[in-house]
């Protein structure tokens, strides 16, 4: 992937008052210059780099397109490594395309996507693991996301690389250091100290994948599945905490059919937050599918809230066949009159504690019964004794809150954030949460464990030394030590064009 011609793409994105145009290759600052006249009536390609010029870029007819600042940067010393230029123009549509078609009249070709990180790979400015974390770095919408592609791109992810592979790397030259001496039967890799070393990788590359979850979780957004019986007030918390009526309130049991989407931050950290139909029984075929829909996103979401109303008269459970039945529920705490002769009356909290076991939650999910309109019970102590006992019984944290008044939805954020350990992110710790890095890692770990194995049953040192090459050939994908066109393809093909 040789590249001996001069790229251009508009490297900034729709709306704004400014735009920046970039090259770079050989010929960046001879091709600007085409197209550029200087205040200073100087040639740009004549310039030193690190410095900027005012100016007007100018048409075939010696019209003036634009009133630009220009950058220019000078080889070695660039994000690409190449001579580069960087044109600051207006953001207007036409501007830009005229002042592409321009660069390209005079011998640029339109940039790729990822093409500038590419270059900068290629020209040693940084390894592939930096390189994703450019793109990470552009999505990231929140803090912690932002914490984590930051972390990445100042190397500190690939440090923890290449230490592993110094300490394999001498591993592997003890090892095949023996072949030149095989005859005299010398062993140069005390195998004692190996295997403590060996392990000691081992636990340090087991560490790196467990971080994945994490870091996955944190750069695709945390997926929170708000569950629970219809009417419950599911999509009232949603649009409080979105701050916007993203998705339709009514009385009517059922309003909600399909999986609602949106996301929010908080506290840095992007939550996906997933608005499921009401689980009961039902004949309605549409309601059906949304149910089914529920326990699937369910099981895919890292975090639950189990909506529960401490008026209503039911509860809902799966059942030993999976199928959501209605089961009557007793009364628990005081009933106080309310209103009108309206009582105030809760559901049995073993019943509910038996609801959310039954949804089927794996131990890494966490969960937390969400006890909704606050608001409408009178008798603050039953509600609060209630609590106790929901928590008693299941397990599981209980947030007290009301969403139509946005009562204690602070306490339902600290909850939330909570399940994230963010202190990880921002002390620096190198976390996976690349997917392809996790896989290279796991391939790794298997490689090491054929090694660890080979070395108890006193495999002949050249057999070991290609399993811990292996090791080091898994941990190279990462940082593009060991890589192909095709996977540099697959990479950059899904970032943006200017970058």
């Amino acid at each position: 992937m040789e590249h001996r011609d001069t790229i251009a793409a508009v490297a900034t994105g729709s709306g704004g008052a400014i735009a920046v145009i970039r090259l770079s290759g050989p010929d960046a600052a001879a091709i600007a210059g085409g197209v550029f006249a200087a205040a200073s009536g100087r040639p740009l390609e004549g310039e030193r780099g690190y410095t900027l010029h005012y100016g007007a870029i100018r048409d075939e007819a010696g019209s003036t397109v634009d009133d630009v600042v220009v950058a220019l940067y000078r080889a070695p010393r660039s994000y690409t490594g190449e001579d580069m230029v960087e044109i600051s123009c207006h953001a207007s549509p036409y501007i830009k395309s005229e002042i592409m078609r321009l660069l390209g009249s005079h011998g640029a070709r339109q940039a790729g996507p990822g093409e500038f990180t590419v270059r900068a790979f290629l020209a040693g400015k940084m390894d592939l693991a930096q390189a994703e974390a450019v793109a990470d770095m552009i999505a990231a919408e929140g803090r912690a996301a932002h914490a984590l592609a930051s972390n990445q791109l100042r190397g500190s992810y690939s440090d923890a690389f290449g230490t592993l592979r110094a300490q394999l790397l001498e591993l592997v030259s003890l090892l095949e250091l023996e072949l030149d001496f095989g005859e005299e039967d010398v062993e140069f890799a005390d195998r004692s100290r190996l295997q403590q070393t060996m392990e000691a990788i081992g636990t340090r590359i087991a560490g790196l994948g467990r971080s994945f979850r994490l870091g996955n979780t944190i750069r695709g957004g945390v997926p929170v599945a708000i569950a629970g019986r219809p009417n419950v007030g599911k999509s009232t918390l949603l649009n409080t905490l979105l701050g916007d009526d993203r998705a339709m309130v009514s009385d009517i049991a059922g309003t909600t059919r399909d999986v609602i989407e949106d996301t929010v931050n908080l506290d840095g950290v992007t939550f996906r937050f997933i608005d499921t139909a009401g689980i009961r029984r039902t004949d309605d075929v549409l309601e059906g599918m949304g149910i089914e829909r529920t326990f699937d996103r369910i099981a895919r979401a890292a975090v639950v809230l189990y909506l529960v109303d401490p008026t209503e008269t039911g509860v809902t459970s799966r059942g030993a066949a999976g199928n959501s039945i209605e089961k009557p529920v007793g009364t628990a705490g005081t009933e106080q009159a309310a209103g009108a002769g309206r009582k105030d009356t809760m559901p049995d909290a073993a019943m509910i504690a038996e609801t959310v076991g039954e949804l089927g939650l794996r131990e890494e999910q966490q969960c937390a019964i969400v006890v909704n309109k606050a608001d409408r019970v009178t008798d603050a102590d039953a509600l609060a004794r209630w609590a106790d006992e929901l928590k008693q019984f299941s397990g599981r944290e209980v947030i007290v809150l009301s969403a139509r008044q946005g009562m204690n939805i602070g306490g339902l954020i600290r909850f939330l954030v909570g399940t994230v350990e963010t202190e990880k992110v921002y002390s620096g710790d190198p976390i996976v949460a690349n997917t392809r890095h996790h896989e290279a890692l796991t391939r790794a770990g298997e490689a090491l464990a054929r090694a660890q194995a080979g070395l108890r049953d006193g495999l002949a040192g050249d057999l070991l030394a290609q399993d811990i090459r292996q090791v080091l050939h898994h941990l190279g994908e990462i940082t593009g030590e060991i890589t192909t066109d095709d996977v540099l393809g697959e990479i950059f093909s899904k970032f943006c064009v200017g970058k």
